[in-house]
Parts: C-alpha cells; structure tokens; sequence
C-alpha cells in the first residue's frame, strides 16, 4: 500500500488545501516580505506589538511560501503553521509558537486583545528564523 501524503489528504473536498500549481513569482514575493519583515521586528526601537505584527506576517509570509512550494493553497491562515512538518519538516517546537502566535494576533485584530511581552515576541522570531531557515536552499 502506497503511504499517504498529508497535504494531499488535507486537499480532499471540505479539506483545507487546495491544489494548485506553484507560481514561481508568488514564492518569490512572499519569500522577498517574509525576509524583510522578519529583519524589522529585530528592530527593538519600535514598540512591541509592532515587532509581534512584523515577526507574525513575517512568519506567515514564510510558511505560505512553503506551502505553494509544495503545490497548494491554504484555506485559511492557520494551517500554514500546521502543516510545517509536511512542507518544511519543522517540528512542534516551531509550529506550536506560530500556533500560539496566531491566536494572540486573532485576539488583537477581532477583539482589540493583543497582550504580548518581549519572550513571546523573541519565541516568534526565533520561529520565524527556523522557517526562514528552512527555506534558505529553496
């Protein structure tokens, strides 16, 4: 029996991918911002919830450029943080963080209820340093 490939499972109807064909200048726009982003929420002269929102777009930027990598859509934003171990490889000391992170960003941008402190934003860098990381071959 052929061993099933998760991404593949999760693009079924109802799932949360969809295939799609990988764009090359789409990888590349979200690999440039990811960068970018991620260089300024280093920047510890601006305030903190600006660094989180930096390193989470950042991160998010990153993640999807992993996944359109692969040949697929995200359904929502989440599951690009889920998926890490099929697209990247990363484990759930990185996913765990941008999971976490994806729901302090939801609480702050639906219910004005960001409360984040300078561990949590160093745990996103660092994160988002992994995924970038990851990428750098590709």
């Amino acid at each position: 029996m052929t061993p099933t490939n998760p991404l593949e499972n999760l693009s079924r109807p109802g799932g949360s991918l969809k295939p799609e064909p990988p764009d090359a200048a789409e990888i590349a726009g979200l690999l440039r911002t990811g960068r970018a982003r991620l260089v300024d929420a280093g920047n510890t002269a601006l305030a903190l919830e600006s660094r989180f929102d930096l390193a989470y777009n950042a991160a998010h930027a990153l993640c999807l450029a992993a996944l359109r990598a692969k040949g697929y859509r995200a359904g929502n934003r989440y599951i690009v943080f889920q998926v890490l171990p099929h697209t990247l490889g990363l484990g759930p000391e990185v996913w765990r963080v941008l999971d976490l992170c994806h729901n302090k960003r939801n609480l702050g941008e639906y219910e004005g209820l960001l409360e984040v402190d300078e561990r949590l934003v160093k745990d996103l860098i660092s994160a988002a340093q992994q995924v970038a990381e990851a990428l750098a071959p590709a």
